[in-house]
């Protein structure tokens, strides 16, 4: 298990800052017990998700529907055209964004977005080509994705994408406060899916031969917002827990991760939930939390900035208003560091030299800025 390089420390909040101060603002001095410098790159409209091009340049998600390109310095940004129409309502809104692993060839971009359809809302994931320009936009995007069902409600979509090393896509869809869904073979809400690069459910899927939908790949989730492989092909998940419980799982084919029948918090109306040690039977997590840190984002850091992180989970904390580490050890975890960063960390990236950049939620005073993150001086 790697040794945590500083311990949680007390940290006054980020200064505040203008759209225009932004683009002259510098580095802000590293808080005592923070590994980090944190240097305010732009100011964004409540943004939610990020990935990197492979020259560097950023393709950021806001909530209300916009796909931006920013340069690699976080400026110079461009509205990307050819994203559907968006239903925010709610927890609703544009949601993550990541390159077909293939990208220098096909152009291909995968996001995932919440819309009103028969039924009520759900999640949806769609791709198009990137055609780079003066006006860069996606072309010819399909919807080759949805979730069933579509239920009445603006909470827990989820719609976290990540590749597998195998080229698989693994997609989240979280129970939409619905509960039971989770625990429903029809349904793919609650669900991590595993699915071919054209949507289509993959082959072998675990359980579909036991009658559950065919892109199940686990369940059992309540809302999924953080999915990552990791250097062995182990595939790691965040989600939200009810009051407390927020979790880290590993995710293994065909297991049940237990909610709504356990959890290591309660219902918001005080009923209790029963504890994962009461159920043996169903997966428990191998990190929780409990007061709730409401976790936003996931990586796996390999990056050669901090080479001591390296294959260790990053993950932010909204209203905990932290960046957060997780030790990872093979297929064990444990609670690393929790920085207090004063406000909303929506998303945590790697970028291309290893530094980790942040998204600021845009949400409950927070200012919905690109933070970047680089070592201490």
């Amino acid at each position: 298990m790697r040794l945590s390089l500083a311990v949680a420390l007390a940290a006054a909040p980020l200064l505040a800052c203008s759209s225009e101060a932004q683009e002259s603002a510098g580095p802000t001095a590293a808080e005592p017990g923070r590994p980090f410098t944190v240097t305010p790159v732009a100011d964004l409209d409540a943004p939610w998700a990020m990935t990197f091009l492979p020259d560097g340049r950023m393709l950021v998600t806001e909530k209300a529907g916009q796909l931006l390109l920013l340069g690699a310095d976080g400026g110079g940004r461009q509205a990307v055209a050819g994203i559907p129409a968006v239903d925010s309502a709610g927890q609703g809104g544009l949601m993550d964004v990541v390159l077909h692993p293939r990208f220098g060839t096909n152009r291909l971009v995968y996001f995932s977005f919440s819309e009103a359809g028969a039924g009520g809302k759900g999640v949806a994931l769609a791709r198009g080509r990137f055609a780079d320009g003066a006006s860069p936009r996606l072309e010819n995007v399909e919807i080759i994705f949805r979730a069933t069902p579509y239920v009445e409600g603006n909470g827990h979509y989820s719609g976290r994408i990540a590749f597998g090393p195998d080229g698989h896509l693994f997609f989240t869809n979280g129970e939409r406060q619905k509960f039971d869904p989770a625990q429903d073979p029809k349904a793919t809400l609650g669900k991590v899916l595993r699915l071919r690069d054209d949507g289509t459910p993959a082959a072998g899927n675990p359980l579909a031969a036991q009658g559950f939908h065919p892109a199940v790949w686990s369940y059992g989730h309540r809302n999924l917002l953080g999915i990552a492989f990791d250097a062995e092909g182990n595939l790691w998940e965040q989600e939200m827990g009810p009051q407390g419980g927020d979790e880290v799982n590993l995710v293994l084919p065909g297991r049940n991760y237990g909610y709504p029948l356990v959890s290591n918090g309660d219902h918001y109306d005080g009923r209790p939930i029963p504890d994962h040690d009461t159920r043996p039977d169903l997966e428990a997590p191998k990190v929780w939390w409990n007061p709730a840190i409401s976790p936003a984002g996931l990586i796996v850091y390999s990056g050669r900035m901090w080479p001591e992180w390296r294959g260790d989970l990053f993950l932010g904390g909204l209203s905990g208003q932290a960046l957060l580490r997780v030790n990872v050890n093979g297929t064990s975890a444990a609670k690393g560091d929790q920085w207090p960063m004063g406000t909303r960390i929506r998303e945590v990236e790697e970028g291309p030299d290893g530094a980790l950049w942040l998204l600021e939620d845009g949400g409950r005073g927070a200012q919905g800025r690109l933070l970047k993150l680089t070592p201490a001086k």
